[in-house]
C-alpha cells in the first residue's frame, strides 16, 4: 500500500492531473468504461443485493453517468482563475481565487450502494485534478471485484487504484498520509476514521446517517405522502442512509394514513422475488429483533436462508422502544403520533441532527416552521430521496449525521484547495503607510477599516 501511495505521488508531482483536459479525458474513460461494464454492474449488485435492474440502473449506474455528463459540462468554468473584489487597504490590486487539486484521495465505500457510493466521490476527485484509492465494502464482494477490474482497465495505477481488504486493511490505509479521505458508513466506523486521520491532520469528508424523520401534518395528502415514503423507505430495502427512519403523524389522520401505507405496501408484496436483500447475517438478525409484533401493522416476515425482510410496519410505537434507539437501515418504518407541531419541533431540536428530515404538508406556514427550526443535512418537503437526484444540490450531513458536502460543484470544491492571491502595482505606494506611523497613517487606517 506503502508503494501504491508513492507511485500515486510521483503521477501528481508531475503535474499532469493540473490539466483540465487531462481531467476531462480520465472522465470520458470512465463514463465508457461504465457503459462497457454495464451488464456486469448490474449483475454484480443482483448477487450481492439482489437488486432489480431498474433500480440498480437508476440508483446506481445511471446515476453515475449522469454525474459525469454534468461535470464534463460544468468543468471548464469551474476550474477557472476567478476575480474577486479588492479592498482599499491594498489598492491598486487585483485579487484571485484559483482552485487546485489537493493530491491523494482515499475513498472508503459503503456496502449499500457498493457501487454508486465510490464512484460518485472518485467523479469529484477526478474533476479536481487527484489521484485517488478506492477501497470497496468488503461486504459487497461481486460488486468490489467488478469495480477493481473496471478501474484496473481504465486507470493508469498511479491515477486510480483499487485496494480490497477487510476492517483491518481500512483502518490501515486511514493512517496513511493522504490529502483527503472520503468516507460514507456508520457513524461508529465514521469516529474511528476521523480518529486516524487526525494523526496526519487530513482533512475529512463523513457521510453518515442517523434517524432521519418525516413528518405528516393534518394538511397533507395522505394517498400521495403514504407513496412517496414506501418508495423512499422501502427501495434498497431500506439501507439507504436517506430513508425516513420514521414517522410523525399529526393524531387526527394517523389512522388513515397507516391505512394509505398500508394499501400501497399491499400492491408489492406480491413481488418479494424483486424485493432486495439485506446486505449479510448479522444486519439481517438485527432487523429481526426490531420487529415488535405487538406494534406490527404490516409485514409478510422474513427468511433467513435468503436474508429477505419484507417491509414492516410498526403502529404506536414509543420513543422508548428499541427500534427508535438506533439508525433502522431497513425495511421497518415506526409510526409515531404528535398532537401540537412546536412541541414535536422542540422534541426534535433536543436530537441529534439527522442527515435528512421530510416534510408532508400543504399548509406553508406548517413548511417555513419546520425547515427553519430544524436544522439537518438535507430534506424535503412532500417528497423523499430526490433532493439526492439535484447535482446543483449539496449533498452532506451535519454534526453526528456527517462533515462535508458534496456533488456537482460541491465535490469539484471539496476535493479542490482554494489558493488565493492578490496582484499589487507600484504606482501607488505612498511612504506613510509604512513605519513610523504619523498621525495621519492612524486616520486613514481608522477609515479604511470602519
Amino acid at each position: 500500500m506503502h508503494d501504491m501511495l508513492h507511485h500515486q505521488q510521483l503521477l501528481f508531482a508531475s503535474g499532469v492531473t493540473r490539466s483540465v483536459a487531462y481531467r476531462k479525458r480520465q472522465l470520458i474513460l470512465l463514463r465508457d468504461g461504465l457503459i462497457r461494464y454495464e451488464a456486469e454492474i448490474l449483475a454484480a449488485l443482483k448477487a450481492d443485493l439482489n437488486k432489480s435492474d431498474v433500480e440498480a440502473y437508476a440508483t446506481e449506474l445511471g446515476y453515475c453517468l449522469s454525474s459525469i455528463r454534468f461535470v464534463l459540462k460544468h468543468l471548464s468554468g469551474w476550474a477557472k482563475t476567478k476575480r474577486v473584489r479588492s479592498t482599499l487597504m491594498s489598492f491598486p490590486s487585483l485579487a484571485y481565487v484559483q482552485f487546485e487539486p489537493i493530491g491523494q484521495v482515499l475513498i472508503i465505500g459503503p456496502f449499500n450502494y457498493p457501487f454508486q457510493l465510490v464512484m460518485e466521490p472518485l467523479i469529484g476527485a477526478l474533476s479536481a485534478g487527484n489521484t485517488a484509492v478506492i477501497k470497496p465494502s468488503e461486504h459487497a464482494k461481486a460488486t468490489a471485484a467488478v469495480i477493481e477490474k473496471l478501474i484496473a482497465e481504465v486507470f493508469e495505477p498511479g491515477l486510480v487504484t483499487v485496494i480490497q481488504g477487510d476492517a483491518k486493511v481500512t483502518q490501515a490505509l486511514a493512517e496513511m498520509p493522504f490529502n483527503h479521505i472520503f468516507f460514507t458508513g456508520s457513524t461508529r466506523v465514521g469516529k474511528a476514521i476521523y480518529a486516524s486521520a487526525s494523526k496526519h491532520l487530513t482533512p475529512v469528508t463523513l457521510e453518515l446517517g442517523g434517524k432521519s424523520p418525516t413528518i405528516v401534518d393534518e394538511s397533507a395528502d395522505l394517498r400521495f405522502a403514504a407513496r412517496r415514503i414506501a418508495f423512499g423507505k422501502f427501495i434498497n430495502a431500506g439501507q439507504t442512509c436517506i430513508a425516513p427512519d420514521h414517522v410523525y403523524v399529526h393524531e387526527r389522520v394517523k389512522d388513515s394514513f397507516v391505512d394509505a401505507l398500508n394499501a400501497v405496501i399491499a400492491q408489492h408484496d406480491h413481488q418479494p422475488d424483486h424485493f432486495t436483500r439485506i446486505i449479510h447475517d448479522g444486519h439481517f438478525e438485527r432487523l429481526v429483533r426490531l420487529i415488535e409484533p405487538h406494534h406490527t401493522v404490516h409485514g409478510k416476515g422474513h427468511d433467513a436462508a435468503t436474508r429477505y425482510v419484507s417491509p414492516h410496519v410498526l403502529d404506536n410505537v414509543a420513543e422508548t422502544d428499541a427500534v427508535m434507539q438506533e439508525e433502522i437501515f431497513g425495511p421497518i418504518l415506526p409510526i409515531l403520533t404528535y398532537s401540537d407541531l412546536d412541541d414535536l419541533i422542540r422534541h426534535l431540536k433536543t436530537k441529534e441532527k439527522p442527515l435528512a428530515l421530510y416534510l408532508f404538508s400543504q399548509n406553508k406556514a406548517n413548511q417555513r416552521r419546520v425547515f427553519e427550526a430544524i436544522s439537518f443535512g438535507n430534506g424535503a418537503i412532500n417528497d423523499t430521496l430526490m433532493q439526492v437526484a439535484n447535482p446543483h444540490l449539496p449533498w452532506g450531513g451535519i454534526g453526528a449525521s456527517g462533515i462535508g458536502a458534496y456533488h456537482g460543484y460541491a465535490s469539484f470544491e471539496r476535493f479542490s484547495h482554494r489558493k488565493t492571491f492578490v496582484k499589487r502595482f507600484r504606482f501607488f505606494d505612498p511612504a506613510f503607510m509604512y513605519p513610523p506611523y504619523s498621525a495621519t497613517t492612524k486616520k486613514l487606517i481608522k477609515w479604511f477599516l470602519r
